[in-house]
């Protein structure tokens, strides 16, 4: 049975985890994704959707109304369905790889119902974003003033106070490609294929934009991150490793780059890991540095969970004029396909057509009288 375009009746087996990235990875199409994420985000969602999975059931809310997250609308609009707020006790209870019946928002091991969650449609994820918007100004506040609170802390980030570790990348005069997988990067990134062939700009990926550029054929110089989205593959590939931790020097994802076999750089700082990866390339002075797919907007931020963005905001004050941001580029490069390159091919196609066409005397008689029309029309 459907409605909507939706299947109200899925059976089939089921993937299980907490992360969603680490879900996508593994999932394959046609099964059932079983995750515990508040507030599903715009990138979680668009690898569900490449993954082609069947169905969500999600423990968590999908839409908890503290802001507009695009996340469930990508799922619903791809006609991939949410049970949304099954609980923990469901999620806890089911395991990887068994099948599991859903009904109109029921969900059944054989004939035993273990749970059930609210059927998120299109239509009710439209009326829940709608109540969002109405509470971004009341978020918005908070996050202004988070962000105040935490550059008055953080100051020292970008005024010298925070070591910058050595490195062996080179960086200097070089220009720099910064990969994050974000909003729409890999549109972004293969708009910027000619770019990367022809200046050949140091390859950063922070953490899964690490990936981005393998899935590219491209190998990264450098992976800057936690270590929690990158794969073993690329990790491998690098050149160099700078592993994010904490400011008291803990780094959680040290002991798997070491497990791998791999060396590493370990940059003690506070802020997100795309903001480390600019400032290394700044401070060992590259000529410019490209930001791609990076974190830029309070929904941005919100959907990484950050009360604020200090760290971005001093970062980018800092670096200024050598930041480009390529966020959306391949929107500006289509523009300007269409209407440069375009209706110059078929002007060019159509300029011979119309020298030989203006030789023949039907077609001279045909353009005096269309000149004669347009001086009637205009009063001349």
């Amino acid at each position: 049975m459907k409605f909507g375009g939706f299947d109200m009746i899925v059976k089939a087996p089921i993937r299980v985890d907490r992360k969603t990235k680490k879900l996508a990875k593994r999932i394959q199409p046609g099964e059932i994704a079983v995750i515990n994420h508040v507030d599903i985000d715009e990138v979680a969602a668009n690898s569900l959707v490449e993954a082609k999975v069947k169905l969500v059931i999600n423990a968590a809310e999908s839409i908890s109304g503290r802001y507009p997250n695009k996340g469930p609308g990508i799922l619903t609009e791809n006609n991939i369905l949410i049970i949304d707020r099954v609980g923990e006790e469901l999620f806890n209870n089911v395991s990887e790889g068994e099948t599991l019946l859903i009904e109109d928002g029921k969900i059944f091991r054989g004939d035993e119902l273990i749970g059930e969650g609210d059927v998120l449609t299109r239509e009710k994820v439209a009326v829940q974003i709608k109540l969002a918007y109405d509470n971004l100004g009341e978020e918005l506040d908070r996050f202004i003033d988070n962000t105040i609170e935490y550059a008055k802390k953080e100051k020292g980030f970008i005024l010298g106070e925070v070591e910058i570790p050595k490195v062996k990348t080179i960086y200097q005069g070089k220009q720099v490609l910064i990969v994050v997988r974000g909003q729409d990067y890999k549109e972004d990134l293969a708009t910027m294929i000619s770019y990367i062939e022809e200046v050949k700009p140091i390859l950063v990926g922070v953490d899964g934009g690490a990936d981005a550029l393998m899935e590219f054929g491209y190998k990264p110089d450098v992976v800057v991150g936690d270590m929690d989205s990158v794969s073993d593959e690329s990790l491998k590939a690098a050149g160099e490793i700078v592993v994010h931790a904490y400011t008291d020097g803990r780094a959680p994802g040290l002991k798997r780059v070491q497990d791998l076999g791999l060396d590493a750089v370990v940059f003690p700082a506070p802020g997100t890991s795309e903001d480390i990866a600019m400032l290394i390339a700044y401070e060992y002075n590259a000529e410019l540095i490209v930001a791609l797919g990076t974190h830029s907007n309070i929904i941005d931020f919100l959907e990484k969970g950050r009360k604020g963005m200090a760290s971005t905001f001093l970062v980018r004050m800092k670096i200024g004029a050598k930041l480009i941001d390529a966020k959306g580029v391949n929107l500006l490069y289509r523009s300007k396909l269409k209407i440069k390159y375009i209706w110059a091919l078929i002007a060019t196609a159509l300029f011979p057509v119309l020298i030989l066409a203006s030789l023949s005397p039907r077609m001279q008689q045909f353009i005096q009288l269309m000149q004669l029309k347009l001086r009637i029309m205009l009063n001349m």
